[in-house]
């Protein structure tokens, strides 16, 4: 009796057999994740890198009062002299900025005033110090190059009282901290983080510090990929590792989903037979995709158990890596309320290598970034691109992104290089 081979697809196909395009795969995740719910107050010393679950309104104007722009004199506009004289006027007092001058600049007069300090009674206009005569208690005034409200800053000229001035869903960056400080606002209120349970899969795969037996490999996945989500707003719940069993899978997984919002599996997701994420996920959640015409990274099931989204990313170290800033991020994003996805820009380089490749797929080669000192962009591969070798991506500072459509590249062609310095 024969039986006919069963031939599941795999990264060495001409065609990548019901694999989706990796921006349609993008675009189903994000379209079946929503933000989480919930928000706690915090100081805004711990703000940054957190979620605005309300928008901040102002509780006064900035500045709050009008002040001087500049070190100098301050005066009334209308004691300014015309073009071609000149005036001489009395200095009368000094206004800094923690203490105001307390009288009123009566005609003739200026006030010596610091940046900052609040405009005198009766004065408008202030003379920078670079642009008067000095002489003991008198300036002198040349006219002609001074108008009235010269280099005064008016309250609310900034920020106006009850103006919203950081959006509910922005990722707080440090100018926003200062901006809330300086508004006078102690706490706000932000986004709860996103549970993410993390594990790792394989019999092979062990923890470090214990011996490796014959085809061991230390976990270096979890490693990875809880350094990459502690610079995200995220609480990272530790699984461990599951070995090749799915009843131990099926209990990891339920568990992991039973509290997190997210649950993030490394290894188990392709074909061969210990590889038991894709059967263990049909039986107690469901399948969204499982196959992604990209490379490195092509198996990748995405789906949920119960109310958790779940990612089961491919076990090879850099394609962990590629899957994650591909896809796990911008959907953390999304968990984590940011209603804006920060811009990450890419360059265009110069590829100064040939690069293998064939058209259906998107390819991701580890590269190294230069800038020529005419301000060009060259860029060439980090050495050997196996999906094993973790030292590619530690070697590299940029992602070579290869479209779709495109073949292998030339030395010389533009190639879109994405720098690690945006994601990591």
């Amino acid at each position: 009796m024969t039986t006919t081979p069963i031939n599941h697809p795999s990264c060495s196909d001409d065609e990548e057999h019901d694999a989706l395009h990796v921006n349609e795969a993008l675009r189903r995740m994000l379209e079946a994740v929503s933000s989480v719910k919930g928000y706690e107050q915090v100081g805004i010393l711990e703000a940054a890198a957190r979620v605005l679950h309300e928008s901040v309104v102002s509780p006064l104007d900035v500045p709050s009062h009008t002040n001087a722009a500049v070190d100098g004199y301050a005066l009334r506009g209308e004691d300014l002299p015309g073009s071609d004289s000149m005036a001489k006027m009395r200095v009368v007092g000094l206004a800094l900025a923690g203490k105001p001058f307390a009288g009123t600049v009566l005609p003739g007069q200026v006030v010596r005033i610091m940046t900052g300090a609040p405009m005198p009674a009766g004065s408008d206009t202030v003379l920078m110090q670079e642009h008067v005569d000095i002489d003991e208690d008198y300036i002198g005034v040349t006219g002609g190059r001074h108008r009235t409200a010269d280099n005064v800053r008016m309250a609310g000229e900034n920020i106006k009282r009850g103006e919203t001035v950081l959006n509910q869903g922005r990722y707080l960056t440090p100018p926003d901290v200062g901006l809330i400080a300086s508004l006078g606002i102690s706490e706000i209120r932000v986004k709860r983080r996103p549970r993410v349970a993390l594990l790792s899969t394989g019999d092979e795969v062990h923890q470090i510090g214990r011996s490796l037996g014959v085809g061991g490999i230390y976990d270096s996945n979890r490693y990875t990929l809880h350094s990459a989500l502690k610079r995200l707003s995220v609480k990272v719940m530790d699984q461990g590792i599951v070995p090749d069993d799915s009843e131990l899978l099926r209990e990891a997984l339920t568990r992991a989903a039973s509290t997190a919002d997210v649950v993030i599996s490394s290894g188990g997701v392709s074909v061969g037979e210990a590889d038991f994420v894709k059967e263990v996920l049909s039986s107690i959640g469901s399948i969204g995709f499982w196959k992604v015409a990209m490379k490195p990274g092509r198996p990748l099931a995405f789906g949920n158990i119960g109310a958790s989204t779940f990612i089961g990313l491919p076990g090879n170290p850099v394609a962990v890596m590629v899957s994650f800033y591909q896809f796990v991020l911008p959907l953390l994003e999304k968990k984590m309320g940011i209603l804006e996805r920060p811009v990450i820009p890419t360059l265009k380089a110069k590829c100064i290598e040939r690069l293998v490749k064939r058209p259906g797929r998107t390819e991701y080669q580890r590269g190294i970034l230069e800038r020529t000192h005419t301000g060009d962009w060259l860029v060439r591969t980090s050495g050997k691109q196996g999906s094993g070798i973790l030292r590619s991506m530690s070697l590299a500072n940029a992602l070579i992104i290869l479209e779709h459509d495109r073949a292998s590249v030339e030395p010389g062609e533009t190639v879109e290089a994405l720098p690690f310095a945006y994601l990591m």
